[in-house]
């Protein structure tokens, strides 16, 4: 549940914030400043967005903005996005975020679906092939692009080269289209870069994340059941296939340290508007997205599932909460049923 008290939803938006740092440093050291370019787009255009709804629907924008709801979605929401993403996409899933998918329901503590998953699944369904275009890691095919080329591009400004020479396919992306062309683990392996322990340059992506996330365990402001329930239920998931057919199937530890597994396990699965709320409920919700992530992502259309496993469980929800509520002393489960 959203907290009543504002200053106590502004300290936790804020640690949020603050916990998304070494996952934004991650992606600026591997992938470029792409993500804050992004950032710095989408955060006033998330602002200008709540602003104008409020005082729509006459209400002051000033006390509902500082609860930094709709800062912490744009910021999910560009940690997500693809590093060169047109500025105009970029914009549009940050407004189907903050509009649609909250102020449409009445604003924070009332929308049924994660806002940042929201637009990033409608703009990953309008635009698939700029949505799945990534740079190489650095070190990867030529460094690292710097702050004023990836302005430009990102701007449509300026003289540059085309967004397909620039970029690729991600590592989980390449390893599945392998795999469904026939190809075996070991020999996808040899087409795809590989890191230390997963998808190049990934593993560090997703290790920064796991960090943020572990100080808002540490400072309680997330509770474990969601992010260990949906970690562990991957990781076993994974393990009973890649146990059975080793040769088709990509390990557990590649699984976790791949795609957005880290941010979405702790910053987003983790929203306290749209999860389950019962200590059962949220192990159910967790271990939900976990198995969701795996079949979407071996059987599925799309390399990588967080988002559509998190909107799906957000549906689910409800229905959790209304089976593993804590029974009340002295009622029986189906009194007021």
């Amino acid at each position: 549940m959203i907290p009543h008290n504002r200053s106590t939803t502004t300290r936790e938006m804020g640690m949020v914030i603050l916990a998304l740092l070494p996952g934004f440093f991650a992606l600026t050291w591997i992938f470029g400043p792409g993500a804050l370019v992004h950032a710095a787009i989408m955060v006033p255009a998330a602002i200008l967005a709540e602003s104008m709804i409020l005082l729509i629907r006459g209400r002051s924008p000033a006390s509902t903005i500082s609860d930094l709801s709709s800062i912490l979605t744009a910021l999910l929401l560009a940690a997500a996005l693809p590093p060169l993403l047109p500025w105009w996409m970029a914009i549009m899933g940050v407004l189907f975020a903050i509009i649609l998918a909250k102020q449409l329901y009445g604003g924070l503590g009332q929308n049924p679906f994660n806002p940042a998953m929201v637009g990033y699944v409608i703009l990953l369904i309008s635009f698939p092939l700029e949505m799945t275009s990534w740079l190489p890691p650095s070190g990867i095919e030529g460094a690292t692009m710097g702050l004023s080329q990836t302005v430009q591009i990102i701007l449509g400004i300026g003289e540059h080269q085309p967004l397909d020479t620039l970029t690729g396919a991600t590592p989980l992306d390449a390893m599945k289209t392998a795999l469904d062309q026939g190809f075996t683990i070991r020999e996808s392996q040899e087409m795809v870069p590989v890191g230390i322990m997963a998808g190049a340059g990934w593993e560090w992506v997703n290790l920064a994340f796991l960090a943020g996330g572990l100080l808002l365990l540490i400072t309680g402001t997330i509770s474990w059941q969601i992010p260990v329930s949906m970690l562990v239920a991957l990781h076993l998931t994974a393990f009973f296939f890649n146990t059975v057919d080793p040769a088709n199937f990509t390990t557990p530890l590649y699984h976790l340290l791949s795609g957005g597994i880290m941010l979405g396990a702790f910053f987003i699965a983790t929203d306290p508007v749209t999860a389950s709320t019962t200590p059962v409920g949220r192990i159910w919700f967790g271990a939900g997205i976990g198995v969701l992530v795996y079949i979407i992502r071996t059987w599925g259309g799309y390399p990588d599932a967080v988002a559509f496993s998190v909107l799906l469980m957000n549906m689910l929800a409800p229905l959790i909460d209304h089976f593993t509520r804590p029974a009340i002393y002295g009622e029986q489960r189906g009194d007021n049923e």
